[in-house]
């Protein structure tokens, strides 16, 4: 068994000793494959250097957002699927000019479709106090040019920009003006024009324009000056050190290169020189050249060693394998208690394709999935990040969340929301494809795009126009998130965040319970688990504000919440509603117990028939259960999901053609104390439409 231990170490100290030799060697090719071009200028731009790289040099040769295109001596970069040319690039200040093609020959481009506003990646780049943004205005009337701001221009044949009318006479009005930092003159222009676009500016070139000196032509092809943001520094310190600037790409992060086979983001700290090289006045240290030769063929040799130690490793391995297997056995009987909090500590990928099972995603194809994380693509807001849609390069549409900070609390509830999603499989909860490493630049999850919104959106958001969500539907989302919810227990997991807005739906009105951020798994031996209230004002346990303790009743109450919204369609928290019915909970408690009517949405009301106003009135019961002050007084949420599918199954078909059409307090036994539940169903009928611990 020792000799057995002592195995593994060795061949794992063999391989890295095998890694490194062949990493300086290899690091040695990384600086010469970045040696720039014999002419790295391109038009007015001489010497382009890190962090800007061109096709004829390796991509680690700059930031991947950096590169560069030269066409007829024109140079350019994309940025966020704008293209722009660089006038100039300043290394000292990270400072660059640029402006957009469209506008090299004045303020009317070849085509209406080229107007779009200027954006840049907020991340990488912002722009300097030398510039500022302008607003361009086209199609205006009435027709007038003026020679003080706002600056006018004509998109028609015109002595200024001696050039024929264009696409852009689709307008109705070939005229337009600059605007620059003049509200005033901006809101009347927008009454006068219809189409504008924001470009950034020099100040200077507005200077001049005032004073006669330019015009509205040399303001847009100067262009504007944009500051990057990546680098901290250590690019300096490298150049210092004599090294060359790099990219990481597996780590997401600059390096810097190095002549003596070192290549470290702090840069070439560690010289090589051979062992017995001279260092008196009158004699050379060996060259980099011969240097480098010799590491080659000191690295040949030991490797050759290395090698065969570790074929003799290998079948010593072999023969003792058969007994390491046993003591794996054995060492897991005695570990038991082990779970997957465990691999939490371990959580450290440099270049792993995998984290708790689920695959590691590089930030640069989810970046290009979202389109740069292009406002247009938000799909709304969710517990600590911003959710996007994204398509994949395998063509998989996606829904992306990004974290709002990086920081050590964020990277705690994202491990969280990985470690639990990662070993949960259930029809009703959301999928996890993925996430970044936690040394990528941003933490970022990677789920099933759900097509058709939240339940928030269909009941009282953006999508509640399109017409009323019929009760069966509703009843229908209740059981499935309920049979969610259950599983999510049943696996010693408290959700702490259920809400309409956490309820996703797919194109067939089917429930996929999302957002497990602030999520908690529960130690097999207690009941209930301390901890800070979080979640969302109006569908917090009252008791967990109290005395801090987190129980699977918690889910209870803000399903109640939830039921309380598919009743009435009202959202949980409303400041404009009676003061005593800000609070959704409240308000159903006092509503259910006295007028029922009320309550429920007036149009589901009175376009259901008696047998589904039975059903409605059932729910509001479930409700007010749910809704109860202490944990004590609710139901689990195996007995909810229970009562749901006996509503669903047999409710209607027990008390034929009866009528419903209010609840007076006096006649309802229930809702006064009384918690009997509704007969449970058949046990067959349950046992088919639910299995607990299924997997799907």
């Amino acid at each position: 068994m020792y000799q057995n231990n002592l195995l593994l170490p060795s061949v794992g100290f063999f391989i890295i000793v095998v890694v490194f030799l062949i990493s300086s060697v290899y690091a040695d090719k990384l600086y010469d494959s970045c040696s720039p071009p014999s002419n790295s200028s391109c038009g007015f731009v001489k010497n382009v250097t890190y962090p800007f790289w061109d096709g004829r040099l390796p991509d680690h040769c700059g930031h991947p957002t950096f590169k560069l295109n030269c066409d007829n001596n024109t140079l350019s970069i994309n940025i966020k699927s704008q293209t722009y040319y660089i006038l100039d690039i300043n290394y000292v200040a990270k400072v660059f000019t640029i402006t957009k093609p469209e506008f090299t020959n004045g303020p009317c481009p070849v085509s209406k479709s080229l107007l779009k506003n200027t954006t840049i990646n907020s991340n990488l780049f912002e722009l300097t106090s030398d510039s500022q943004t302008a607003i361009l205005f086209y199609d205006c009337s009435p027709p007038r040019l003026v020679l003080e701001p706002p600056y006018g221009f004509r998109c028609a044949m015109d002595t200024d920009y001696g050039r024929p009318s264009t696409p852009l006479m689709s307008f109705n009005s070939d005229v337009g003006y600059l605007a620059v930092n003049d509200q005033t003159w901006e809101k009347q222009l927008r009454k006068n024009c219809s189409f504008e676009v924001d470009i950034p500016i020099l100040r200077t070139e507005v200077a001049k324009i005032a004073t006669g000196l330019s015009n509205i032509n040399n303001i847009l092809k100067g262009g504007f000056k944009v500051k990057w943001l990546i680098d901290d520094g250590k690019c300096d310190g490298c150049k210092k050190s004599k090294g060359r600037c790099g990219y990481n790409q597996s780590l997401e992060q600059p390096t810097c290169l190095c002549k003596n086979g070192v290549h470290d983001p702090s840069g070439c700290n560690r010289p090589y020189n051979h062992a017995n090289a001279p260092t008196d006045a009158g004699q050379e240290d060996l060259s980099p050249v011969e240097s480098n030769k010799t590491a080659v063929i000191l690295g040949t040799g030991i490797a050759a060693c290395v090698l065969l130690s570790s074929t003799l490793c290998f079948f010593l391995y072999r023969r003792h394998r058969k007994k390491e297997g046993s003591s794996s056995a054995q060492f897991l009987n005695h570990n038991k208690s082990y779970s997957p909090s465990t691999a939490r500590s371990n959580f450290n990928i440099l270049n792993g394709s995998t984290v708790f099972g689920v695959h590691v995603f590089n930030y640069r194809e989810l970046e290009e999935a979202t389109d740069y994380f292009n406002p247009l693509k938000e799909l709304g807001e969710g517990g600590f990040g911003t959710v996007y849609y994204g398509k994949l390069r395998d063509g998989r549409e996606v829904a992306i969340k990004r974290l709002y900070e990086n920081n050590n609390k964020r990277a705690e509830q994202f491990l969280n929301e990985v470690e639990i999603l990662a070993n949960l499989r259930h029809e009703n909860l959301v999928n996890l494809y993925g996430c970044t490493s936690r040394q990528s630049r941003e933490l970022l999850l990677v789920y099933e795009y759900v097509s058709n919104g939240t339940v928030a959106d269909h009941l009282h958001g953006k999508q509640s126009k399109q017409g009323l969500l019929p009760w069966e539907r509703r009843l229908s989302i209740a059981t499935e998130t309920a049979s969610a919810l259950v599983y999510l227990h049943d696996s010693d997991i408290v959700h702490r965040d259920v809400k309409t807005q956490n309820i996703l739906l797919d194109s067939n009105f089917s429930v996929k319970v999302a957002d497990f951020g602030l999520s908690r798994l529960f130690p097999l031996d207690v009941t209930h688990v301390s901890t800070a209230p979080q979640g969302t004002p109006g569908y917090v346990d009252p008791e967990y504000h109290q005395c801090y303790q987190l129980t699977e009743k918690s889910d209870v109450y803000s399903f109640g919440v939830m039921l309380s919204e598919l009743l009435s369609s009202l959202p949980a928290v409303d400041i404009t509603r009676k003061r005593n019915e800000i609070n959704l909970a409240t308000m159903a408690i006092n509503k259910i117990q006295n007028c029922l009517q009320e309550f429920v949405d007036p149009s589901l009301w009175f376009q259901s028939d008696s047998e589904a106003k039975i059903e409605i009135t059932a729910v509001a019961e479930l409700a007010f259960q749910c809704l109860q002050s202490t944990k004590e007084m609710r139901p689990s949420m195996n007995e909810v999901l229970k009562r749901l599918l006996t509503i669903q199954d047999q409710l209607g078909s027990e008390v034929d053609g009866a009528e419903v059409v209010d609840i007076p307090a006096d006649d309802v036994l229930m809702l006064k104390g009384d918690m009997s539940p509704i007969s449970p169903p058949r046990e067959d009928n349950f046992v088919a439409r639910y299995k607990p611990n299924a997997s799907v």
